[in-house]
């Protein structure tokens, strides 16, 4: 280890950040955060700084520093990029005892300044010794996108117990385990998913049965959306809450791949359906859903998709509520937008559709029972779940209604998956077209003139990956760019 990671208060002391431009501002801009009173030198400041110069704490100067001016810090940035400037700077702090850092010169600091993941009270601090600053930013980027944002604040909350606990929990194990418990367990869960009373509840209750040495079984259910199939579409929360789970209830819409991202050792049960064939019906998994909870399990039912578009969530909720069994509903990309986005076709775009509407082509009965009124506006793009084995009586009824057969469609087989096809066509041939494809489903269908920009804009699926596209022009669009330092 080349330097000693430790955290510094310096709340109320002085900070001294020589220089003028971006990497001052910056330097000056984090003591101000952590409680310093700072104070910057440069005869020429950017309007960055300029604009920071009203900020409490901070006071600008423009001209040089000298060796007064560094009497009585407690910490030293050099950020002017000027060599003879620097090395003054350097000097003055060394015969003060002051802790230097002099921006990209290694040999002039006493201290690296980190790349922070900030979810006060909590900080992760990630430095590679100046050796390689762009590792540390992308490992920032990383551990940013999987720590919740509310994590900080679930510190706080947890902390407002910490003598509680020290009192009634004695033994110094016991009580490791019970904030582990704590953290990982319930009230965590219900503190992060924004449930705050309901967090300070359970850990009352909590401390409770470890008085009296009796503890009950806690199950809770969460409704996660996996998205259309692209494990990268999940959220961040969806990925959290799948490390939890006990037992995990998946459908034929969740493919291997985010089934591999579940907690390994977690029990998994299929409750998947095709048409006309069903493993379970939905009153069975409802009630399975139930029972597992009240055995204590955190259970975990997958969805492809998302649970309140057309997944029957509301359905599975209203079980769950009625039975006193606590529930989160995680969001997840919807298959209109996933597979859509995927195949290249926008939904709305102002010279073709001003709206979009969302249907099933599969009633509660399975038939097909839909408000034709609605669907046959112009100006819109109609956008259909479960419509594959349909599709022929859909097109049917578009032609009864007057559409014009002429009119663009799409059925997108696998959307987000390495396995994806889109057949292209039109209301009078897409059954046909679907036919010859020999599609299997899962399918989305989507109707309306946005279909034939896919071909304007010459997307194409190409082997190794549903969403390796190629747009006519040479430049890579900025959303297919992965760029981990922004």
């Amino acid at each position: 280890m080349d330097y000693l990671p430790i955290f510094l208060d310096i709340k109320g002391r002085k900070v001294l950040v020589d220089g003028g431009g971006t990497v001052a501002a910056r330097r000056a801009e984090r003591a101000l955060s952590a409680g310093a009173k700072v104070i910057v030198f440069d005869p020429c400041p950017s309007d960055d700084l300029k604009r920071m110069a009203n900020l409490s704490g901070l006071t600008l100067y423009q001209r040089l520093p000298d060796a007064e001016d560094v009497a009585g810090c407690t910490v030293v940035y050099g950020a002017s990029e000027n060599h003879q400037r620097e090395e003054r700077l350097f000097n003055w702090a060394r015969d003060n005892g002051i802790l230097c850092n002099i921006a990209d010169v290694t040999d002039k600091c006493d201290f690296i300044t980190p790349s922070i993941v900030d979810r006060s009270p909590i900080v992760i601090a990630i430095s590679t010794a100046g050796t390689a600053p762009v590792i540390a930013r992308i490992l920032r980027a990383r551990i940013e996108a999987t720590l919740p944002a509310s994590f900080g604040r679930l510190a706080e909350f947890a902390g407002k117990f910490r003598a509680r606990i020290a009192k009634v929990v004695l033994d110094a194990r016991e009580r490791r385990h019970f904030w582990e418990r704590m953290i990982d367990g319930p009230a965590g869960d219900f503190f992060l998913a924004g449930a705050e009373e309901r967090a300070h509840d359970q850990v009352v209750q909590d401390l409770k049965d470890q008085v009296s040495g009796t503890t009950s079984p806690t199950g809770e259910v969460y409704l996660v959306g996996a998205g259309p199939g692209d494990p990268d579409l999940l959220t961040f929360r969806a990925l959290r809450l799948m490390q939890r789970a006990d037992v995990i209830l998946y459908d034929r819409l969740v493919g291997d791949e985010i089934l591999s991202l579940v907690r390994r050792d977690a029990e998994r049960i299929y409750v998947g359906k095709l048409p006309e064939e069903h493993t379970m019906t939905q009153k069975d998994i409802s009630e399975l859903m139930v029972r597992l909870a009240k055995e204590g399990n955190r259970v975990l039912r997958l969805k492809g998709g998302d649970p309140f578009i057309f997944g029957r969530g509301g359905e599975e909720i209203e079980t769950l509520a009625e039975n006193g069994i606590g529930f989160q509903v995680v969001p997840g990309i919807t298959a209109a937008a996933g597979c859509s986005t995927y195949a290249g076709i926008p939904l709305t775009h102002r010279d073709h559709a001003q709206s979009c509407t969302f249907i099933t082509a599969h009633g509660k009965d399975g038939c097909l029972d839909l408000d034709w009124d609605i669907l046959v506006r112009k100006a819109q793009t109609i956008a259909v779940y479960m419509g594959l084995s349909n599709l022929p009586k859909l097109a049917e009824g578009f032609c009864t209604h007057g559409v014009d057969m002429a009119t663009p469609a799409a059925v997108i087989e696998n959307g987000t998956r390495k396995n994806q096809i889109v057949v292209i066509g039109t209301l009078g041939d897409i059954a046909d077209r679907v036919r010859e494809a020999e599609l299997k489903g899962p399918a989305m269908i989507v109707i309306g003139t946005v279909v034939s920009l896919r071909e304007k804009l010459n997307w194409k699926d190409q082997q190794g990956g549903a969403h390796a596209m190629s747009l006519s022009s040479s430049a890579t669009p900025d959303f297919l760019v992965a760029d981990e330092g922004r």
